[in-house]
């Protein structure tokens, strides 16, 4: 048999393995391209390797269908590996990872600024600063806008009937309810993000993850409570006891009550956000008892104005969470950039960091007066 017999008889073969009937002078090359790249898409044990690419919302599994207004650019089942890698990679829950996990980066930094004494940076460079001139956070009798060292002194001794011995004594506030609250921040914005990156990995892995992910919204509610009470109601133990007790009871049957799978899914999402807003409106009964306790203190209304930025940050973020919105109005615009999640998120971030200015000025004050 002569050579262009045997390499015509090649092409023939080529041609039916490729359910092809083109007769190209490269199909011998042709065929050695799709050797090489079958051969790259074999894995162990002679398995194909999946091709992992970006989905729309009808191929996902059932499990991760939350929001059918966000039409394209999922992840679905992906390795924990390329899950991982995913972090610097364009798809819709891109903006919900960095949101918090730059959250958390910032109050990671605060927590270090403030246990290493960079006063300069325990406010922001400014942003909590109370006025212009303050040149430092912890310069205390500057952030007394309303009163001057002399009056600071005189409600030092109303504080202490007994005088100077009892203020010798004083060291400044406990810094323990605020790391707390940091602490509870850190854990939430972390747990938020790490949620957002790995639950496209698995049905079990998706369920133990928003599970994380509620316990750590949880968590933050609880633990800023513990400055504003502990500060608030020092000079009043028993008060301190009885607000922090009842919001992490609170807080506790919230946690056991999301750890129910059903509870997870998506349908008892408005049921999940009454049980985190009822935890923050909570917050008004202690408010108002700290509002009338201390109406003459000076510090009132810069503490009221924090703190009213926090709850409407929440309240603003929640509303996006369970609306939907702007998504609901335009499906599929709004797919990579400026969904009501990624809107939550930013909220969230924004209400922390007012409820930080808070809790700076509950500390100071403290640091100052004492009790």
């Amino acid at each position: 048999m002569s050579s262009a017999t045997v390499v015509c008889n090649r092409r023939e073969l080529g041609k039916m393995e490729n359910g092809s009937l083109n007769f190209d002078d490269q199909s011998e090359t042709h065929n050695n391209s799709n050797s090489n790249s079958n051969s790259n898409k074999m894995s162990n044990g002679g398995k194909p390797k999946k091709n992992y690419r970006l989905v729309s919302y009808d191929e996902l599994p059932n499990y991760m269908k939350d929001n059918e207004f966000i039409l394209r650019y999922y992840r679905a089942e992906w390795p924990l590996k390329r899950a991982l890698f995913s972090l610097f990679q364009c798809h819709n829950e891109t903006l919900n990872i960095w949101t918090h996990l730059l959250g958390f980066a910032l109050f990671l930094a605060l927590t270090v600024v403030n246990a290493v004494h960079v006063s300069e940076a325990v406010d922001l460079f400014g942003i909590f600063r109370t006025f212009p001139g303050t040149n430092t956070s912890h310069d205390s009798s500057k952030l007394f806008m309303f009163q001057d060292l002399t009056e600071l002194v005189s409600m030092k001794n109303r504080s202490h009937p007994h005088g100077g011995a009892d203020q010798a004594h004083h060291i400044g506030a406990i810094r323990w309810p605020f790391y707390v609250y940091l602490g509870g921040s850190m854990f939430c914005l972390l747990s938020s993000s790490m949620c957002h990156l790995f639950c496209c990995h698995s049905h079990d892995l998706n369920l133990f993850l928003l599970r994380l992910d509620y316990t750590g919204i949880t968590v933050m509610i609880i633990t800023s409570f513990f400055p504003a009470m502990y500060y608030i109601f020092q000079c009043q133990p028993v008060w301190q006891i009885v607000y922090l007790a009842v919001i992490s009871l609170f807080g506790a049957f919230t946690i056991a009550t999301l750890l129910s799978p059903t509870l997870s899914s998506g349908k008892f999402r408005p049921l999940r956000t009454i049980l985190f807003a009822s935890m923050g409106l909570f917050g008004l009964v202690p408010a108002i008892h700290a509002a009338i306790l201390n109406w003459s203190n000076p510090r009132r209304n810069l503490v009221i104005a924090y703190e009213t930025s926090m709850a409407l940050s929440y309240l603003i973020g929640a509303g996006f969470y369970v609306s939907r919105v702007p998504e609901r109005w335009k499906p599929g615009w709004f797919d990579l950039v400026g969904h009501s999640h990624q809107i939550f998120h930013i909220f969230v971030v924004l209400g922390a960091l007012a409820h930080y200015g808070a809790a700076l000025v509950f500390m100071e004050y403290r640091d100052r007066v004492g009790c």
